[in-house]
C-alpha cells in the first residue's frame, strides 16, 4: 500500500502560504506568480484555511465582492481537510472524490509540511502502475 510518504519521496513538497490578513487580490497575485490554483492560509504559523480558484469564483465573482477590498479570511475554506504521511494514496483519492476537493494539505504534529493536488496523485499512480507493468513484463519474459 503506497502512502503519502512514498509520494513525497518522489516529489519535493512545496508550501505556498499567505497570512489571513492579505487581500484576495494579493493572494491571487501569489497564485499567479507561482502558477498554482490553491494557496494555504496561515495564522500564527498554523493552518487556518485554504483558498482556491473555486473559492474565488463562488465567493467573490458570483457574489459581486471586490478582490481588492475583501480579506482572504472572509472567503477561504476554513479548517481544511488534511492528511498525514501515513495516509494511503487510495484513501486520499477517495477523500478528494467524496468531498469534491482537489488539494490536501499534509500536516504532521500541527505543522504543515506540504500540499498534494489531484494532479500529484494521478501522476504518482500512473508512474507506480508503469513500474509494476515493467516488473511484471520482466518477470514473465525472464
Amino acid at each position: 500500500m503506497k502512502t503519502v510518504k512514498h509520494l513525497l519521496d518522489t516529489k519535493q513538497p512545496r508550501i505556498i502560504a499567505v497570512p489571513e490578513t492579505i487581500s484576495v487580490l494579493d493572494a491571487l497575485k501569489v497564485m499567479t506568480d507561482k502558477n498554482i490554483s490553491a494557496v494555504l492560509v496561515m495564522k500564527n504559523e498554523k493552518l487556518s484555511g485554504i483558498f482556491t480558484e473555486r473559492d474565488y469564483a463562488r465567493k467573490i465573482i458570483l457574489q459581486g465582492k471586490s478582490s481588492k477590498d475583501t480579506l482572504i479570511n472572509e472567503v477561504m475554506t476554513p479548517n481544511p481537510i488534511t492528511i498525514t504521511l501515513s495516509d494511503s494514496i487510495d484513501y486520499c483519492m477517495e477523500l478528494m472524490t467524496e468531498k469534491h476537493i482537489r488539494h490536501l494539505p499534509i500536516v504532521v504534529n500541527e505543522e504543515v509540511i506540504g500540499m498534494l493536488s489531484i494532479g500529484d496523485m494521478v501522476k504518482f499512480i500512473i508512474a507506480d502502475q508503469k513500474q509494476t507493468i515493467t516488473q511484471l513484463e520482466s518477470y514473465i519474459s525472464g
